[in-house]
């Protein structure tokens, strides 16, 4: 992975950020980037793609990456801008707020995906980018343990919903228990259409603002 990255650098192209994005799927919670800057002969043993890892061994290298890093950044949209922009609108945003955040400005941008966001700096489309470039990796894990710690402190205060085990993503049980007792506020009521009704929805909404 890291002699992915290692061919897009040359005499100017010294630092290449990597990122990726956390959350586009689940149905509460915010969606999550990470971009991360990398010394070129600076190598973690076992940065791969997050969703391959064990959450024990994403928490380890989340450490390792933080510490080892020229510059990294975190950026979060919660889930009412979601509601208002729509998913794809605030995945681009959270990259684009996450690149603006390092403290070094790259040369080259690598993104997973094949989808770029507005940026002044060059930005390179990595299709499955997570499991080829070292950098989108390490990006991918920033974001999700920074995403799964986020939803493991909203489960404590909706333990209902089980987001501590499903961190927001639509397993049946989730559904199940949304048609039963409804959302909670962190729900992403655009997402919830083909669970609820539309007047459903609609009510828990007004119910929020009282």
């Amino acid at each position: 992975m890291k002699a992915f990255d290692k061919k897009y650098l040359n005499r100017k192209i010294k630092y290449l950020a990597g990122v990726d994005e956390a959350g586009r799927g689940p149905l509460a919670g915010p969606v999550v980037a990470a971009a991360v800057i990398f010394d070129e002969k600076t190598d973690i043993t076992g940065v791969n793609d997050s969703k391959i890892l064990t959450e024990v061994k994403r928490e380890e290298l989340f450490k390792k990456i933080i510490l080892e890093a020229l510059s990294y950044s975190v950026a979060i949209i919660n889930h009412d801008v979601i509601d208002k922009v729509n998913i794809l609108n605030a995945t681009m945003f959270a990259m684009e707020k996450a690149i603006l955040s390092l403290k070094i400005k790259p040369d080259l941008i690598l993104v997973d995906g094949n989808r770029i966001f507005k940026s002044d700096i060059p930005v390179i489309p990595i299709v499955k980018g997570d499991g080829k470039s070292f950098s989108i990796a390490a990006a991918s894990i920033l974001a999700k343990v920074t995403r799964d710690r986020l939803m493991r402190d909203l489960a404590n205060k909706f333990p209902i919903y089980s987001w501590d085990q499903n961190k927001g993503y639509p397993t049946s049980k989730h559904r199940e228990i949304i048609k039963i007792y409804g959302p909670s506020p962190f729900h992403r009521k655009s997402f919830l259409k083909n669970i609820l009704s539309e007047q459903e929805i609609i009510e828990s909404v007004n119910s929020e603002r009282k």
